[in-house]
């Protein structure tokens, strides 16, 4: 085990993937790389009262996994007010974006009801990071998924779908070169060093 892997907590059973191809074993520099791939993250409110327009929830949610919140288990409870599953599959992809817009605007919802609306979310994706092999594959696409927010128990959730991690440029070089200095492994290093200067060459 490296320096970089301790303490790390990384969640979720195998059984959970949903990734499109089987994963590979990890290197321990990569497992290293994604427990660093979240820090904790302060919590926003967390009412996701009726009252609130669902909106609320959705951009809460965005942003914390912009953050990166959803790659290990103690940033992961900061999403629990915002969601309704209770675990993340084991992503072997994580997908870098410059942003994501979630629209105020009702009439660019789908309202179901009064209690369930899907509200779509714009992400300009400029990539992916696949954890097996530390790579980037860039992908400058314009992205939308439409999230579905339901009253559970009385509190707007999002129920669907659970999309692979939406991580922001910036926060991810940041995580790569953490995950980097933390490393003793020369090799190791030498592989996170190449993949933090592939991000860095990428034009937002």
């Amino acid at each position: 085990m490296t320096s970089a892997m301790r303490g790390v907590n990384i969640v979720l059973k195998p059984r959970a993937i949903r990734e499109e191809c089987p994963l590979m074993r990890r290197s321990s520099a990569l497992i290293a790389l994604l427990g660093l791939l979240c820090s904790p993250v302060s919590a926003l409110a967390q009412s996701g009262s009726l009252d609130q327009s669902p909106t609320a929830i959705v951009k809460r949610y965005v942003t914390l996994d912009k953050k990166g919140a959803r790659m290990d288990a103690m940033s992961f409870e900061t999403l629990m007010p915002y969601i309704d599953w209770k675990e993340e599959p084991l992503w072997g992809r994580v997908v870098v974006i410059q942003d994501g817009t979630v629209p105020e605007d009702y009439r660019q919802w789908e309202v179901v009801n009064q209690l369930e609306v899907v509200i779509p979310v714009t992400f300009t994706v400029l990539g992916s990071v696949y954890l097996e092999t530390a790579s980037f594959v860039p992908e400058a696409i314009t992205e939308e998924v439409r999230f579905r927010v339901k009253a559970v128990r009385g509190k707007w959730r999002i129920v669907e779908p659970v999309i692979p991690p939406h991580i922001g440029l910036k926060r991810m070089i940041d995580l790569v070169r953490e995950a980097e200095v933390k490393e003793t492994d020369a090799e190791k290093r030498g592989i996170l060093a190449a993949l933090g200067e592939t991000l860095r060459k990428v034009k937002p």
